[in-house]
């Protein structure tokens, strides 16, 4: 764990009103699916998927990151194609290879026990997002879901979080918010949150300077204790 002194001057006895959670590599295994997908897909036109093209994707809007895929590799199908086909693929491995991230499940119930709403905010699609969550015996714990649908720009731009401290009815400087990339991170700090990285291992290299706190897993005890408190550290 980790605390980004040169933000925690802002942050400090903030209270938390709501917790807000990305999807795809902090909730769920979904990032390492998506690789396996995305490496198929490529292999079938004869490129490979390389780290680099996974860094630039990862955390954007379906349409926007299959369009990095695009310019990458010169392909000649439509977003739309790429991201139908990536869907198909990825349904079929879903149900038996979808994971919790380690500590999502104990985060959930402190959430709970201390009386605090949540959502999630995903640039996933929603017939995804639901497809994820419910399969995960998720999705009925959760006040609402957000996707990149929902808002006009994508992450990193700040719309979604801001968007979602509006329908939890709180100011966005008291809406935790847990995210594993550098796309998403950075919309949570555009937004003014409580920003906090989680990254896994497709992202443990970036630089995280920009958000409050950066954590090792949602099992970290300093997250438990500051939704225990009600506010930060």
């Amino acid at each position: 764990m980790s605390r980004n002194h040169e933000n925690s001057a802002g942050i400090r006895q903030r209270v938390i009103a709501a917790v807000a959670f990305d999807l795809d590599g902090l909730m769920f295994n979904t990032e390492d699916l998506y690789d396996e997908v995305l490496a198929e897909m490529l292999e079938r036109r004869g490129h490979s998927f390389s780290r680099e093209l996974k860094i630039r994707m990862m955390g954007l809007p379906g349409p926007e990151a299959a369009q990095v895929m695009i310019d990458a590799h010169q392909l000649k199908e439509s977003p739309a194609e790429l991201l139908d086909e990536a869907h198909r693929l990825l349904a079929a491995i879903l149900p038996g290879r979808l994971q919790p991230m380690p500590g999502l499940l104990d985060l959930l119930s402190h959430i709970e026990a201390a009386g605090l709403p949540k959502s999630v905010a995903t640039s996933s699609s929603p017939v995804f997002a639901r497809s994820a969550l419910q399969q995960g015996q998720l999705w009925e714990r959760f006040e609402f879901v957000l996707t990149a649908e929902d808002v006009v720009r994508g992450k990193p731009h700040p719309d979604i979080y801001i968007e979602s401290a509006r329908r939890h009815a709180v100011d966005p400087v008291n809406l935790l918010v847990l995210e594993d990339s550098l796309t998403g991170s950075r919309a949570a700090a555009a937004a003014g949150t409580i920003a906090v990285a989680v990254p896994g291992h497709h992202s443990a290299d970036q630089d995280f300077a920009h958000v409050d706190y950066q954590l090792d897993s949602l099992a970290d005890r300093l997250l438990r204790d500051m939704i225990a408190a009600g506010q930060t550290r």
